[in-house]
C-alpha cells in the first residue's frame, strides 16, 4: 500500500533536535547550569501572584538558549527536582497552542507552531529510561502524555508541520520504549497503554484536522510491528478498529444495518467531526496499521526486530535464544487478542454484533463463538516453547500471482532437555463458559446477519488472508510415503512469503520443524487459531442465496476445517470446538463441495455427542452450547445419504493425513454408507443428552429420518449394502471411525494409541451391529420406540418439555407405514400407559397445571396408537390395559388392584386427578367405542358424524309432511339427545316395527334405523310372508257308531229290593187326583210336541249340516293381520331398560335429571338449538395459511399475487400443497374450509351439484391460488384432528364484491341450516351488520375478509382459542426478516376470531408474535431447510421440525403436518379457556335438557307413549 513511499525512520534516527549545547560540555557543568537555570523558572510557574507569574524571558534569544538548558535538564537523573521543573515548564509553554498565558514568554506566544516543535523535540529526552527512580519518571510521562492529548484536543492553530512534529514525537517515545524487549515491572510495560492509547487518539485528531501523508502512515505500520510483543498494542488496536468500523457502518450500510456498539470510552476516540471519508481512508489505513497480525503466531518473525537483536548480541550472541525471551511468552494471548479483534470486526460487517464490550486487558484464553458480545475466555493450555510460523502476505488471493512455496531448512542447533521436550501444563479449569454470553441465553436463537450485509467475498477480501493463515498456524501434514512430519509454512527468521493455497500445498517441500518432537504437538497458539477457525465459518455460514465464492477461497476454507477436524492422530479440542459451534448453517447454505466434509464432521461429531461429560472440553466451552451446535449439524446432515444414495464422497487430499500406508483412511465412500454412523451418532446423543432443548432437537431428528426412511423403501429405491459393506461400515468402521481418541490423557491435542475406546465406538459395538438392521425403516422405528419408551418413564417422566416432545415423537412414530412386530407396537402403547399411571399417582404437591398438560397430552399420544392401529385392541391384555387407564383417568382410581381386589363403579368415589385428565380420558374412551375400526366413515374422512339430520329424513320418508314435528325427542343420562322417527321411510317394504333415530352425543350425530325382528339374520334370509295354519279336515268315517241308551244309573240298581225306607214315598198314582190328573195329561201332551219339534229340528240340522262344505266359511276361526303401524319410540325404550320407574324418578340428594326425560320440541328456539349443537365440531380444528415469498419482495400484495400462475412458483411448490392434502370443493366439502362461514355443510349437496362442479373446476394454470378458501381449499384430516390448508391470494375489490355476492346467494340457498338462529342472542355473539364498513382499506381487500360472511340465518357457536399456523416458502433465506407477517395478518382470518360468549373471552386482535410461522427454503441440493420462529412457548420448542433442520423432498409434507398439529395440541395445552370438542357438546346437551324438558309425571309420561305426533296420513 506505500511500496512507493519512503519512510521516516532514518529521518527519525538522524534527527539530532533532542541534543543540547551542553552535551558538548562536561556532565557536571550541564547538571550545575541546568540547576541553576531551571530552579527560578519553576519557582516562577508556582507562585500564586500575578506579578512573579510573568515569564522573565523576555526575548527570542533569551527563549532559546533557556530551550537548550530545559532540553539537558531532561535528561539529569531523577533524583532532584531539575527534571520535573522542566517538565513544569514545557508543559505550560506547549499550551501556547491551546490558549495564551502570561507565564508563557511572549516570543512562544508570538510563534507557538515553531517552539512548540522544538519543545516535542526536546521532550523526546524525558522518554529515555532510566535506571534508578522508576516511578518518578512514570508520573513524569504521564505528564506529558496528558499534556500532548490536552495539546491535539483543544488546540485550533497547529501547522500541518506541527501535527507532523507531533505525530513523529509520539512514534519516536513509542518506539524507545516498546521497541526493545519486555523488562517486567520496567517503564514500557507500564507505560505501554498510555502510550499508544494517546498514539492513537492524536493519529485520530490528526486525520481529522490534517490528515498525513502516506510516509507517515507507512513509517507508523512499519514502527508497530516492532511494538506487538507488547499486549497493549493489539488491545488498542482492537479497541480503536471496532470504534472506526462502527463509524464506517453507519454510513457505509445505512440506518437499517445493525449497528455495531463499542463502550463510549472507545467511541470518544474518534472524533465526532471526522467526515465519512476521513472515516474510510483512516479505518483502511489502521486496519492495516497492525501488519499481518499472523505474524504474532512466529516468535521468530517478532524476535528479529534491531532492537531485539541488539540485546542478543549484547548479551550471547545465540540467535536462537532469542525466541525463547520471556516476554515472548505473551505472544499466543497476543495472538489471540488479534484474532479476536478481527472477529468482532467480521461480526459488525456481518450485522450479528449486538455489543461488543472488550474491557478484559488481554484474556488469557477464549475461542470464537456465535455470540451477541463478547464475554470473558478462559484461560489457555500453553507450552513453555513458544514455536515459530510462517510469514503470510495480507493481500487477497485474487489478485495475486501464483508464486511457487520456496521453504529454506532453517539452520538452527536442536537443543536437547526443555527445549526438545517443553514439558505441557495441565488446564486450568474455567468457572465461567466463554459461551454463556449475557445476552443470549441457551434457548435464545441465534442472531441472523443482516440482509443487507457484504458478499461473503468481499468480506473475505479484507480478512480472509490473515483468518486462512491463523487457522492453519502449526498445522502438521504427514506424508504417507515417508511420514516426514513437517509444520505448515516454517520459515526461517529472516521470514519468507508463504502462501499456503490447497493447490500448492507440496509435501515435498515441506521439512521437519527441529524444535518438535512427533510426540509433542504445540497447542499455545490454539486460541487464536480457533478464533480465526470460527470466525470464517461465520463468514461462510452467511452465504446469501444465489452468491457465489470464489472458489480458492472455498478451497481455503476447506482445507482449514479439514485441518480443525482432525481426530486421526490428534485432536486440537478448541480449534474443533470453534468450528463446531460456528458451523450449525454449514449445511444449509448451499456452499459447493460442501458435502465433501461430511465423513470429517461425522467423525468429529462421534467424538462429541457420544460424550455425555465432555470434560476435556469445557476448559474451552459450554459443554451444552457445543452438543446443541452439534446437534445442528447433525440435523442438517441427516437427509444427506438417503439423498444422495450410492454418489461418493470425495476425501481432499486423500492419504495425506495418514500416517499407515497400508490403512483405509481417508478413501472415498458412498453417502448410503454413511447413514448407519449417522444414526449411531443420533442414538449415542440421545442416551448421553442432558440438556431439554438439545433432547427435543434429536428427537424432531429420530423422526425424520424414520419417516425418511420409510418413504424411501415404501418407493422401492432403498440401495441395500451388501453384507461386507455393512460390515466395513459398523464394525471396521470408516477412517474416522476406527481412529480411536484417547480419554484419558491430559491436554487439549494429544496422539491416541489404537487400543484407545471413545463413545463412538462403543455405541457402534451396542447398537450398530447388524442383527438390529437399522439400516432399515422399521429397524430405526423398533430403536426408537424402545429408546423413547424407555427413557420416557425413567428420566425424561419429570421434566415437562422432553416428555411433551417424546409424546409427540411416539405420535409421529404411529403414523409411519412400516410394518412392525405387534409386540412393539404394544410397547409404546403400554409406555404411555405406565407414564399416566405414574403422572396420576405423584402425591398432591407435585400436582399442577403442567403435570396435568403431561397426562392429557399423554391421553393424545394413546388415542393416536389406538387409531392408527386399531387391531392391538383385539388381544385382551392390551384392551384390559388400554381400559384400565381410561377407568383410572376417569375416576381417579383403577377397580383392580394388584392384590386382584375388585372394587366396582358403584362403590367407588370418583376422585379424578382433575377435570382435564377426566376429560382427556373421555375422550380416549369416546376414541376406542365410536372411531376404532369405524374411521373413515360412510360420509368420508372429512366428517366423522352422519350427514343426515332431521330435514333430510323427513324428506325421504313417507309423510306428506315435512315437519320437525314428527320427531320424539328424549335425552339418555343427560348426555345423549334421541330424535326418533317412528315412521317408516320410503325405501322400507317389511312390516316390522321400523325406527329411525338421530343419536347427538359427545362424539357427535349418527343416524341408525332399527326394526325389530323375531327370527335371526340367517332366518329372516329365507322368511316367505306370514300365512296361518288351518284346520284339518273331518274323518267320519273313522271307528264304528253304536246306539246307546243312556241310563242315569245302571241296571243292577232295578234289581235291589225296596225297604221301608224306599217305600214311604208313595208313587204318583197313589196320590194323584182328578185336578192332579187332567193337569197331568196336559204336560204329557206339551212333552210330546216338543219332542217331535226337536226331532224336527236335528233332522234339519243334520241334512243341513250335510250338505255344507269344510271349513264353514261362517263359522271357522281366522286369525287377525299382522300389525302395519307400531308405536316404536315406546318399544325401543321398553326393549332397551329405559321405561323402568326408576329410570323416571329423580335422583335424591342431586341435581341431574332422570335417566330419561322428554324433550318438548315445540318450544320456541329448540330446533335453533339443535342446530347449534350440530355445528359443535367433534374434532380440534387447524388452519393454516400457506404463502409463497419471491426474492426481493416486501409487500403483502407482491406475495398475494405470486399464487397465481404456476410460473411465479417453483414446481417443488406446487407439489408441497398436495403432499399437504387434498383438493375439496368448499360449498360441498363437510369438513372444516379454513372459515367458519363454510364450514360442516349438511345440506350442501342439492340440485344445483352438477352446475357447482363446473364453476370450481380448477384451472390448468395455477400456482396454488386456486385453494384461496373461495371455492376450493386442500384439507387433510384423521380420525382425530382436520385441518383446512388455504393459500391466500390478492384479489381485486371490485371483482370481489360481486364474486363474494354470487357466493352468499348461493351459500344461502345452501346453508338454510339455522332459519332463526339469530334471535338466540344468549348463545352466540353476531357478527355486526355493518362489519364490513369498520374494516381498513387492507382489510377490505383482503378475500378472506371480504367475500368471507355468514349467510342470513346462519351464525357459529364459539370456537376458540384457536391457533393459526403460517408456512411460508422462501427462494431467498435472507428475506425472512422482511416477510410483512403484520400486514398479512387480516388474510388469515378464519371468522373464529368474531365469537365469544358471555363465559369465554376471546381476543379479537393477533399479535405478529403469537403466530407460528414455518418457513421453507430449497436448497440447490433439492433438501430443504427449515427456519421455525413464534413456535415456542411455555413449552418450549415443538417438533419434529426444529430451527436449523434440513428435510428431504419425500417426508417434507408429512413433517410440515406433523408440525402444524403438534403446535396447535401445544398451544391448546397452554390456553386455559380451551374445552375439548366432546366436553362442548356435553355442556350444550345439559343447556337443551335444561331449557326444553318436558316434566311430567309417570303416568302422564307413560300416557304420551301411547299417542301419535304429527299428522298421520301416508304417501300413496
Amino acid at each position: 500500500m506505500y511500496s512507493e513511499w519512503r519512510s521516516l525512520q532514518l529521518i527519525i534516527q538522524s534527527d539530532r533536535g533532542h541534543m543540547s549545547v551542553l552535551h558538548s560540555y562536561p556532565s557536571t557543568v550541564g547538571k550545575d547550569v541546568a540547576n541553576a537555570v531551571v530552579r527560578p523558572l519553576g519557582q516562577g510557574l508556582n507562585s500564586s501572584s500575578v506579578t512573579s507569574n510573568e515569564s522573565i524571558l523576555k526575548t527570542d534569544k533569551e527563549v532559546k538558549w533557556t530551550m537548550e538548558v530545559l532540553c539537558y535538564g531532561l535528561t539529569l537523573p531523577l533524583d532532584g527536582e531539575t527534571v520535573k521543573l522542566c517538565v513544569d515548564v514545557y508543559t505550560d509553554w506547549i499550551m501556547a497552542l491551546v490558549a495564551r498565558r502570561d507565564s508563557i514568554p511572549q516570543p512562544i506566544v508570538k510563534e507557538p507552531n515553531l517552539y512548540v516543535q522544538t519543545i516535542l523535540k526536546h521532550l523526546q529526552n524525558l522518554f529515555v529510561p532510566r535506571p534508578d527512580y522508576a516511578h518518578n519518571q512514570i508520573s513524569l510521562c504521564m505528564r506529558v502524555l496528558v499534556a500532548v492529548q490536552k495539546l491535539a484536543r483543544e488546540s485550533v492553530n497547529m501547522s500541518r508541520e506541527t501535527w507532523e512534529v507531533l505525530l513523529l514525537f509520539l512514534l519516536q517515545i513509542n518506539d524507545t520504549l516498546l521497541a526493545a524487549p519486555t523488562v517486567p515491572g520496567g517503564l514500557a510495560e507500564n507505560l505501554a497503554d498510555k502510550l499508544i492509547g494517546v498514539l492513537f487518539e492524536v493519529w485520530f485528531l490528526a486525520c481529522t484536522r490534517c490528515f498525513p501523508t502516506p510516509p507517515y502512515w507507512k513509517t507508523a505500520r512499519e514502527m508497530l510491528a516492532n511494538w506487538r510483543h507488547h499486549p497493549a498494542v493489539v488491545e488498542q488496536w482492537s479497541k480503536v478498529i471496532c470504534a472506526l468500523t462502527s463509524r464506517l457502518l453507519r454510513f457505509t450500510y445505512g440506518p437499517s444495518f445493525p449497528p455495531f456498539k463499542v463502550p463510549d470510552e472507545d467511541a470518544i476516540l474518534i472524533p465526532a467531526e471526522m467526515d465519512n471519508d476521513c472515516i474510510a481512508q483512516t479505518w483502511f489505513r489502521v486496519l492495516h496499521m497492525l501488519s499481518n497480525p499472523v505474524d504474532l503466531s512466529n516468535p521468530a518473525i517478532i524476535s528479529t526486530t534491531p532492537k531485539f537483536q541488539e540485546q542478543l548480541l549484547s548479551v550471547s550472541g545465540m540467535a536462537q535464544e532469542m525466541i525463547q525471551h520471556p516476554c515472548l511468552k505473551q505472544l499466543p494471548q497476543i495472538f489471540f487478542r488479534a484474532m479476536r479483534g478481527i472477529s468482532c470486526l467480521v461480526d459488525a460487517f456481518l450485522g450479528i454484533a449486538r455489543i461488543n464490550i472488550i474491557r478484559e486487558r488481554l484474556p488469557p484464553y477464549g475461542i470464537s463463538r456465535p455470540r451477541s458480545d463478547s464475554a470473558p475466555p478462559t484461560p489457555v493450555n500453553r507450552l513453555n516453547m513458544p514455536q515459530a510460523s510462517n510469514t503470510m502476505n495480507t493481500t487477497p488471493p485474487h489478485s495475486r500471482r501464483m508464486r511457487s512455496v520456496t521453504v529454506t531448512k532453517a539452520t538452527v542447533k536442536t537443543s536437547s532437555g526443555s527445549t526438545a521436550h517443553p514439558p505441557k501444563v495441565t488446564h486450568q479449569t474455567s468457572t465461567t463458559s466463554p459461551l454463556s454470553s449475557p445476552n443470549q441465553t441457551s434457548s435464545e436463537p441465534r442472531p441472523l446477519p443482516a440482509p443487507t450485509r457484504p458478499k461473503v467475498n468481499s468480506v473475505l477480501n479484507l480478512f480472509g488472508q490473515w483468518l486462512f493463515d491463523a487457522g492453519l498456524v502449526h498445522c502438521r501434514l504427514h506424508n504417507g510415503m515417508n511420514r516426514d512430519g513437517s509444520m505448515t509454512g516454517i520459515t526461517t527468521p529472516a521470514g519468507l512469503d508463504v502462501r499456503r493455497k490447497p493447490s500448492q500445498i507440496s509435501t515435498e517441500n515441506m521439512v521437519a520443524n527441529p524444535l518438535f518432537d512427533a510426540n509433542e504437538f504445540p497447542d499455545n497458539y490454539e486460541a487464536g487459531r480457533a478464533e480465526a477457525c470460527g470466525t470464517l465459518c461465520r463468514i461462510f455460514c452467511s452465504k446469501k442465496t444465489g452468491e457465489e465464492i470464489l472458489p480458492v477461497y472455498l478451497s481455503r476454507f476447506y482445507m482449514v476445517l479439514i485441518q480443525g477436524l482432525q481426530i486421526n492422530d490428534y485432536i486440537c479440542r478448541p480449534v474443533l470446538a470453534s468450528i463446531i459451534l460456528n458451523s450449525p448453517a454449514l449445511f444449509c447454505s448451499d456452499l459447493k463441495g460442501i458435502d465433501v466434509l461430511v465423513p470429517y464432521f461425522i467423525s468429529a461429531l462421534e467424538t462429541i455427542l457420544p460424550d455425555r461429560e465432555l470434560s476435556k472440553f469445557k476448559a474451552y466451552v459450554n459443554p451444552t452450547e457445543l452438543r446443541r451446535a452439534s446437534i445442528h449439524i447433525l440435523l442438517s446432515m441427516l437427509p444427506l445419504p438417503h439423498h444422495f444414495g450410492t454418489v461418493k464422497a470425495e476425501v481432499l487430499l486423500e492419504g495425506k493425513f495418514s500416517n499407515e500406508d497400508s490403512s483405509l483412511h481417508d478413501k472415498p465412500v458412498t453417502f448410503l454408507s454413511l447413514k448407519l454412523r449417522l444414526v449411531n451418532v443420533l442414538i449415542g446423543a440421545l442416551q448421553t443428552e442432558t440438556d431439554p432443548n438439545n433432547t427435543q432437537m434429536i428427537l424432531g431428528a429420530m423422526l425424520n429420518i424414520v419417516q425418511d426412511s420409510a418413504l424411501l423403501e415404501a418407493i422401492g429405491s432403498q440401495t441395500e449394502l451388501s453384507v461386507g459393506d455393512s460390515t466395513h461400515v459398523s464394525l471396521k468402521s470408516h477412517s474416522r471411525n476406527s481412529s480411536g481418541i484417547s480419554m484419558t490423557s491430559t491436554g487439549s491435542s494429544e496422539a491416541t494409541t489404537p487400543d484407545s475406546e471413545r463413545p463412538a465406538q462403543a455405541l457402534l459395538r451396542d447398537y450398530g451391529c447388524p442383527a438390529l438392521h437399522t439400516d432399515t425403516a422399521s429397524g430405526l422405528l423398533i430403536r426408537s420406540i424402545h429408546l423413547v419408551t424407555q427413557r420416557l418413564n425413567s428420566q425424561w417422566r419429570q421434566d415437562m418439555s422432553i416428555s411433551l416432545a417424546a409424546l409427540e415423537l411416539l405420535s409421529g412414530l404411529a403414523k409411519v407405514k412400516v410394518s412392525v412386530d405387534s409386540t412393539d407396537r404394544k410397547r409404546a402403547v403400554s409406555s404411555v400407559c405406565s407414564y399416566i399411571v405414574h403422572q396420576c399417582s405423584r402425591p398432591a404437591p407435585f400436582h399442577s397445571r403442567d403435570l396435568h398438560s403431561m397426562i392429557v397430552a399423554a391421553f393424545q399420544c394413546l388415542c393416536v396408537w389406538l387409531t392408527e392401529h386399531p387391531d392391538m385392541l383385539n388381544e385382551k391384555d392390551c384392551l384390559i390395559e388400554v381400559l384400565e387407564i381410561v377407568e383410572l383417568g376417569i375416576s381417579g382410581s383403577k377397580s383392580k388392584t394388584s392384590d386382584q381386589e375388585v372394587r366396582y363403579k358403584g362403590d367407588k368415589e370418583p376422585n379424578p386427578a382433575s377435570m382435564r385428565v377426566k376429560d382427556a380420558a373421555e375422550a380416549t374412551l369416546t376414541c376406542i367405542m365410536q372411531l376404532l375400526g369405524a374411521f373413515p366413515s360412510p360420509s368420508g374422512p372429512a366428517s366423522p358424524c352422519s350427514l343426515l339430520n332431521e330435514e333430510t329424513l323427513i324428506k325421504y320418508s313417507r309423510l306428506t309432511s315435512t315437519s320437525k314435528n314428527h320427531f320424539r325427542y328424549f335425552v339418555l343420562d343427560n348426555s345423549i339427545i334421541l330424535a326418533m322417527l317412528e315412521q317408516p321411510l320410503g325405501n322400507d317394504q317389511n312390516p316390522c316395527p321400523s325406527v329411525t333415530v338421530l343419536i347427538r352425543g359427545m362424539s357427535g350425530r349418527h343416524a341408525w334405523t332399527m326394526q325389530l325382528y323375531h327370527q335371526p339374520r340367517g332366518s329372516r334370509a329365507s322368511q316367505k310372508a306370514f300365512v296361518p295354519e288351518p284346520h284339518p279336515p273331518p274323518k267320519d268315517d273313522v271307528g264304528i257308531k253304536y246306539n246307546v241308551k243312556h241310563r242315569p244309573f245302571p241296571e243292577e240298581v232295578d234289581k235291589i229290593p225296596f225297604v221301608k225306607a224306599d217305600l214311604s214315598i208313595p208313587d204318583l198314582h197313589e196320590i194323584v187326583t182328578d185336578q192332579l190328573e187332567v193337569q197331568h195329561e196336559k204336560l204329557k201332551k206339551l212333552m210330546a210336541k216338543q219332542i217331535l219339534y226337536e226331532n224336527a229340528l236335528e233332522k234339519i240340522s243334520e241334512e243341513r249340516l250335510s250338505k255344507t262344505v269344510f271349513p264353514d266359511p261362517v263359522t271357522e276361526c281366522i286369525p287377525p293381520p299382522p300389525a302395519q303401524e307400531f308405536q316404536t319410540a315406546r318399544l325401543l325404550l321398553s326393549h332397551f331398560g329405559f321405561l323402568s320407574l326408576e329410570a323416571l324418578k329423580e335422583p335424591g340428594n342431586s341435581c341431574r335429571p332422570p335417566n330419561l326425560i322428554a324433550l318438548d320440541s315445540t318450544l320456541a328456539g329448540f330446533f335453533d338449538d339443535i342446530g347449534y349443537l350440530d355445528l359443535l365440531p367433534t374434532r380440534p380444528f387447524e388452519t393454516v395459511f400457506i404463502f409463497y415469498m419471491k426474492p426481493g419482495q416486501k409487500t403483502s400484495q407482491e406475495i398475494l399475487k405470486n399464487v397465481e400462475s404456476s410460473n411465479n412458483v417453483q414446481s417443488n411448490f406446487l407439489e408441497f400443497l398436495l403432499s399437504l392434502g387434498w383438493p375439496v370443493d368448499v360449498g360441498k366439502h363437510p369438513g372444516w374450509t379454513g372459515h367458519v362461514s363454510t364450514s360442516w355443510l349438511i345440506n350442501a349437496c342439492n340440485g344445483s351439484e352438477g352446475k357447482e362442479q363446473e364453476e370450481t373446476v380448477a384451472p390448468a394454470d395455477t400456482g396454488g391460488g386456486i385453494f384461496n378458501g373461495e371455492k376450493k381449499a386442500l384439507y387433510y384430516a384423521d380420525a382425530l384432528t382436520e385441518i383446512a390448508f388455504v393459500v391466500p391470494s390478492f384479489m381485486e375489490s371490485s371483482t370481489d364484491s360481486s364474486e363474494s355476492g354470487l357466493t352468499f346467494q348461493e351459500a344461502e340457498t345452501q346453508m338454510d341450516l339455522l332459519p332463526s338462529l339469530l334471535k338466540q342472542t344468549p348463545l352466540t355473539l353476531e357478527l355486526f351488520p355493518n362489519h364490513s364498513e369498520n374494516l381498513s382499506n387492507s382489510q377490505r381487500l383482503s378475500p378472506t375478509q371480504k367475500s368471507k360472511r355468514l349467510p342470513l340465518g346462519r351464525t357459529v357457536p364459539p370456537l376458540g382459542p384457536e391457533t393459526k399456523v403460517i408456512v411460508v416458502w422462501v427462494e431467498r433465506f435472507d428475506d425472512i426478516e422482511n416477510f410483512p407477517l403484520h400486514d398479512l395478518l387480516p388474510e388469515i382470518s378464519t371468522g373464529v376470531e368474531t365469537t365469544t360468549n358471555s363465559s369465554t373471552s376471546l381476543r379479537t386482535t393477533t399479535s405478529d408474535k403469537d403466530v407460528p410461522v414455518i418457513f421453507i427454503h430449497p436448497l440447490k441440493t433439492g433438501l430443504f431447510r427449515i427456519k421455525v420462529q413464534g413456535a415456542t412457548g411455555k413449552f418450549s420448542m415443538v417438533i419434529p421440525l426444529v430451527d436449523g433442520m434440513v428435510v428431504s423432498r419425500r417426508a417434507l409434507g408429512f413433517l410440515v403436518r406433523q408440525t402444524i398439529i403438534n403446535i396447535c395440541r401445544r398451544k391448546r395445552l397452554e390456553s386455559d379457556s380451551y374445552n375439548p370438542p366432546h366436553v362442548k357438546r356435553k355442556q350444550k346437551i345439559v343447556d337443551i335438557v335444561h331449557k326444553y324438558r318436558n316434566k311430567l309425571l309417570e303416568p302422564e309420561f307413560y300416557t304420551s307413549l301411547f299417542q301419535e305426533v304429527g299428522p298421520k296420513s301416508l304417501n300413496p
